[in-house]
């Protein structure tokens, strides 16, 4: 019997909960011999909780409720320290609790991870839900990513990870502020699926431009000594093709820099200490029984 711990962040947003929860039973009813447990972290919600119901297949809820709002990535970051110190488990799936994350893709990523049980799984996405103007910049978003550091990274949180990989990921400082960029760069080996990015069960996103960047720039971030390097070889390249060919660079290069100024400065987000003593934002913690 496999054990499959669900981790669900959620800020205020109790209406897409309950059908999240409605929609993950449905969609596991016919795995078998696999126990799942939905651990949900309430991040300091401002609108009262209101009575939630244990569907059938899933075996239990519990629900974390922080003192202090800390934010999505952290709230992953916490919950990832939580279960590798205080639960019995083999799997923990990471999964968004607005629907964006489609519960009817569960059985595909648990039969892989079962199929390969000691490799970790990524949803890879090949196609949004989004807007044109927002999948513009999440396509540049991954573009700057690939050019600045190397990486080619098409995941988010939607994961089932091994628990030797959790482990691993559960002291990065780098977790506290990127769990995508955290798993592309220490994790030796993982598979994928494909995956399609649902709609938000209830009201708009709540993704700004603002929130695009500062995610894209803490992936980014994760790499910062590639992307120094990487920055270096094409200033030189830049000022090697002013002195040679008269062309007119300098521009870019300035831009490069205030980049990399930008990166380092989003780079102090990764704060191991803080990721370590997450455990002290735990409030208390309640069972859903029935």
């Amino acid at each position: 019997m496999k054990k499959i711990i669900i981790l669900i962040p959620v800020f205020n947003d109790w209406e897409s909960l309950e059908k999240l929860i409605v929609e993950i039973n449905e969609n596991i009813k016919e795995l078998k011999k696999i126990e799942i447990q939905c651990l949900i972290i309430n991040d300091a919600s401002t609108i009262n909780q209101p009575k939630l119901f244990k569907p059938t297949s899933i075996n239990s809820i519990q629900i974390l409720n922080m003192k202090e709002n800390k934010g999505h990535a952290r709230c992953n970051a916490f919950g990832i320290r939580y279960v590798i110190k205080n639960k019995d488990f083999d799997y923990l799936i990471l999964m968004d609790g607005d629907g964006e994350d489609r519960p009817i893709e569960l059985k595909k990523l648990i039969n892989k991870v079962l199929e390969y049980p000691n490799k970790s799984v990524v949803a890879k996405r090949i196609k949004r839900s989004e807007g044109p103007i927002f999948r513009f910049l999440y396509s540049m978003h991954k573009l700057i990513t690939l050019i600045f550091t190397g990486k080619k990274i098409n995941f988010g949180n939607y994961s089932c990870l091994i628990k030797e990989d959790v482990r691993k990921l559960s002291t990065l400082a780098s977790l506290w502020s990127s769990f995508s960029g955290s798993v592309k760069k220490n994790l030796e080996s993982f598979n994928e699926i494909e995956s399609e990015r649902g709609t938000r069960y209830f009201g708009p996103s709540k993704m700004s431009f603002l929130k695009l960047l500062v995610h894209s720039f803490s992936i980014i971030a994760v790499f910062k000594f590639q992307v120094f390097f990487r920055s270096l070889i094409f200033i030189l390249i830049f000022l090697f093709l002013d002195l040679i060919l008269g062309t007119n660079f300098y521009l870019l290069s300035i831009l490069i820099v205030i980049f990399n100024i930008l990166i380092l400065i989003v780079s102090l987000r990764e704060k191991q200490k803080d990721l370590l003593n997450s455990q002290e934002n735990l409030e208390g913690s309640e069972e859903i029984t029935h």
